[in-house]
């Protein structure tokens, strides 16, 4: 018998939780290692690669949030960390007096480097090992699936 429209089966529910399950817990001990290891928080991490892999290493702190799907504000008081670090800077944009770019500093590009390396082997040891070339390209395929849906439900 069918559940309700709308409602999970067992099946269903399972994998929902499992994923949930995983995630959290991928998310939760490769960002204590990153932390550890180079002293980089993940949302440094994850600011940081968006910098380096963009046009000129700078990009707007709006489209930046937008990248990593975070509120502007969240966005502002990170920037505003990275800035005191030495991290990152503030660069006004003079085509548009109220905008501003997030622009990686050399000692941001340091510190990314130097995280690279533990990181990669990190997601190595606690993720893509653990699954066979097979599975790790049915995942790629789902996630790729699901992403795709959200950015056109979500535009």
């Amino acid at each position: 018998m069918n559940e309700a429209p709308g409602r999970p089966g067992p099946a269903e529910g399972d994998a929902w939780r499992r994923l949930v399950r995983m995630q959290e817990r991928l998310h939760s001990r490769v960002a204590r290692r990153l932390q550890t290891d180079s002293g980089l928080s993940a949302a440094e991490c994850i600011v940081l690669v968006h910098l380096t892999e963009a046009p000129g290493a700078r990009m707007r702190s709006a489209d930046l949030a937008q990248a990593v799907e975070w509120e502007k504000s969240r966005m502002s008081h990170q920037i505003s960390r990275m800035v005191k670090r030495g991290l990152a800077v503030r660069v006004e944009c003079p085509e548009d007096g109220r905008g501003a770019f997030v622009v990686i500093t050399p000692q941001g590009r340091d510190m990314i480097a130097s995280a690279a390396p533990g990181h990669v082997a990190t997601v190595r040891d606690l993720f893509v090992d653990l699954l066979t070339p097979e599975e790790l390209g049915t995942l790629a395929r789902v996630a790729g699936r699901v992403v795709e849906q959200l950015d056109k439900r979500y535009e």
